[in-house]
């Protein structure tokens, strides 16, 4: 009788094969092959906690896989976001979160995902404050920072009484101002170019829509500029009344807008 196919497979001198099917299983499964969901969620938590966030990304996905339809699933998956984000892996963090609002709809922490998913999308990192003080919004992301705004804006509407809510207003006010920037650099950049009209009608955008940012006034002047450039005197001399009134002691009202001497970075290229 001849001998199983396989039975001795692993039995064989050259256990190459066998050891690289050994060392395909999974160590953290294996370890934590008979733990409850409760431990699993512990053990994770210490992780986070321990700022060993690749290890505490692993527990949390045993957990979910292991546990689908628990309680602590649910919340395994926002933590799941929040590693990510801490170990700044934006898309895998916005991934996470954006598959926990589609799953669980209605979960409590809804107004905590919501913070989180403007927090993975606004990146408040060194090199963005340094831009919210020089005023240079030319390589910002229009688009993240209006998601941004929009996952703030949700907090605060549909839970007014978070405890994320006061924060979420005071960065929805930095994301106005950087929004407001980032049109100004392109009215910036159309005048430059000698696109008047486009400058004009770019910069009338801030002065409708971002009219309490600080790009106001400049925008005026733009504005004045562009229409003087398009033999358009009468919205010129309009602009120039509304910049006088709301902006008495503007430099634009005795000097025109200039590019001259603008830093580079206040273009796009």
């Amino acid at each position: 009788m001849g001998t199983p196919v396989g039975l001795y497979r692993c039995r064989q001198p050259a256990v190459g094969a066998c050891a690289r099917n050994k060392g395909t299983v999974d160590k953290e499964a294996q370890i934590t092959e008979d733990w409850t969901v409760n431990q699993l969620y512990t053990e994770a938590q210490d992780e986070l906690n321990s700022n060993n966030y690749t290890r505490a990304i692993k527990l949390y996905e045993l957990l979910t896989s292991r546990f689908p339809n628990d309680i602590y699933s649910q919340q395994a998956l926002l933590d799941t976001a929040y590693a990510h984000y801490k170990d700044d892996e934006q898309e895998k963090a916005l991934a996470a979160v954006e598959r926990f609002q589609r799953m669980h709809p209605q979960h409590p922490s809804m107004d905590y995902a919501l913070y989180l998913k403007g927090l993975i999308l606004f990146n408040e990192d060194q090199s963005f404050l340094n831009k919210l003080a020089s005023q240079d919004w030319s390589d910002r992301d229009p688009k993240a920072n209006e998601e941004a705004y929009q996952a703030f804006s949700d907090v605060v509407r549909r839970f007014p009484d978070s405890k994320y809510a006061a924060d979420s207003s005071v960065r929805m006010a930095k994301l106005v101002e950087a929004l407001g920037g980032n049109q100004m650099a392109v009215a910036r950049y159309y005048m430059k170019r000698g696109a008047y009209l486009a400058a004009a009608n770019r910069a009338q955008k801030i002065v409708s829509e971002y009219q309490n940012t600080i790009f106001v006034e400049e925008s005026l002047a733009i504005m004045e500029l562009a229409y003087q450039r398009l033999e358009q005197p009468k919205l010129a001399e309009d602009t120039r009344r509304i910049l006088q009134q709301n902006f008495p002691d503007s430099p634009y009202l005795t000097k025109s807008w200039q590019s001259e001497g603008m830093p580079w970075w206040r273009y796009w290229k």
